[in-house]
């Protein structure tokens, strides 16, 4: 089976990471996969914010928690230290379906790198805010974005999960 088959057959949700740092030089080659998605009519429109700065990070984590109203204290990228934020133009009818590709592209390429990754939402709620305006600004980042998903990326802490059994009858065939 090719790599990449085995990668999408394995690849799982980690929700629970060391603090260890991941290298700039695998997050460049996560990054680098995500551009490499596929975008209706080859738009290339989502961007990727790189967050590994702990202040920010943290700051973005609890905008997070209080959008999806859990209890003071719960992190809702689950320790990771680096987030990568995906995000859409506006003006594009394409900006989710184009942002959930490099979404996916972002999550192979880190477990085939040995990172552990999970798609975290609210990202939508967090860009529409004041907050998160001023960020985009604060950035240079011009015009409007709409949030599309947080990739948390780091090592793993313990084992990652097994796979469920895939459901049947979600395939239907016409010859």
């Amino acid at each position: 089976m090719s790599t990449v088959l085995e990668n999408m057959k394995t690849r799982r949700s980690i929700r629970k990471y060391k603090s260890d740092p991941v290298s700039q030089e695998i997050l460049d080659q996560i990054i680098e996969a995500g551009l490499y998605a596929a975008s209706g009519m080859g738009t290339q429109n989502p961007i990727i914010i790189q967050v590994t700065d702990k202040k920010l990070r943290d700051e973005l984590a609890e905008k997070n928690r209080e959008i999806g109203g859990w209890k003071e204290g719960f992190d809702p990228f689950y320790g990771a230290p680096a987030v990568l934020i995906v995000l859409g133009k506006k003006e594009i009818s394409n900006r989710v379906y184009d942002g959930s590709l490099v979404m996916g592209n972002l999550m192979l390429a880190a477990h085939d790198l040995g990172i552990g990754s999970c798609w975290i939402h609210r990202a939508k709620e967090e860009f529409d805010t004041e907050w998160g305006k001023e960020l985009l600004k604060s950035l240079g980042i011009e015009g409007e974005y709409e949030g599309i998903g947080h990739c948390i990326l780091g090592y793993a802490e313990g084992e990652s999960p097994k796979a469920a059994p895939r459901k049947e009858n979600r395939v239907f065939y016409v010859k």
